[in-house]
């Protein structure tokens, strides 16, 4: 079994996350920017986060056999602090970096007039750039969050088709799937979605253009969702071509829109920029 996890966080995560997830059948990552948890304080603190995800984490994630990709943007959070909003100008520069697949995480947090503007600006970038666009739909009364994300998506530059929306549930995947869009969901402990509940939007709705991520990250989350989701849904009577469309294709085929998915892993070096993933040793 092949798997793509389309939305994680692998600086988050610990180097034995990475043997884990190689084991269990992931061979390819997009790590999207986000916020950490901790406010950042200057657009200089972005810039070293995008350039750990261009650098640093490809080459980690090599020493498992993995693949990594990133997608770069100012995410919505931090979209309404004004120490922040300098990085939109900046965004260019790190948009036309080979390792960079999507614009994203973009889209909406609270729904403000300074998280309006992020989105529309980053689609823009987007389309300017050929890129497609990853957004983050709300946590919080997540329909009229995707109806204001849907509206906003009609008037960019970008076609729907070149958008996945993430982060959806049960009660947004109908109308982000009559938009036209990819479809993300996000399978988590406790909280967003879980096998189970994927498994019955799956058979409702189908597989196709729908891609299941972990989102793990800095809280309560688990690596190894993608693999979950896959046995449950052979579990329930989806056949192993199902599974890998899922799994595996979807992602290619959104990622690749970029024409910059490089899924050719070579052997990685020692390495990174002198620094190695080894403590002690030679």
């Amino acid at each position: 079994m092949r798997i793509f996890d389309p939305h994680i966080h692998m600086t988050s995560r610990t180097t034995d996350d990475y043997e884990a997830m190689y084991a269990a059948g992931v061979r390819a990552v997009v790590e999207p920017a986000f916020w950490l948890g901790q406010p950042r304080t200057s657009p200089a603190s972005f810039f070293d986060y995008f350039d750990a995800l261009l650098g640093w984490e490809p080459f980690r994630a090599a020493q498992y056999g993995i693949a990594h990709h990133c997608t770069i943007a100012l995410n919505p959070k931090e979209a309404n602090d004004p120490r922040c909003t300098p990085v939109l100008d900046e965004l260019p520069r790190y948009l036309v970096k080979d390792g960079v697949v999507a614009v994203g995480e973009i889209g909406y947090d609270s729904m403000t007039p300074a998280e309006d503007h992020a989105l529309a600006a980053q689609l823009q970038l987007a389309a300017e750039h050929g890129l497609p666009a990853m957004v983050h739909t709300p946590h919080r009364d997540k329909l009229t969050g995707l109806r204001r994300t849907i509206d906003v998506v009609r008037e960019s530059a970008l076609a729907p088709d070149r958008v996945l929306l993430d982060h959806l549930n049960e009660t947004t995947v109908r109308e982000a799937k009559d938009s036209g869009a990819w479809l993300g969901f996000s399978v988590y402990p406790d909280t967003k979605m879980d096998e189970d509940r994927m498994v019955a939007v799956l058979d409702e709705y189908g597989p196709e253009k729908v891609l299941v991520n972990s989102a793990a990250d800095w809280g309560k989350s688990d690596p190894l969702k993608t693999r979950k989701v896959a046995d449950a849904m052979l579990k329930a009577g989806f056949d192993e071509d199902a599974v890998d469309l899922v799994l595996w294709r979807n992602p290619v085929a959104f990622y690749g829109l970029s024409g910059r998915l490089d899924l050719d892993l070579t052997a990685p070096g020692a390495l990174h920029e002198g620094n190695s993933i080894l403590r002690g040793g030679e």
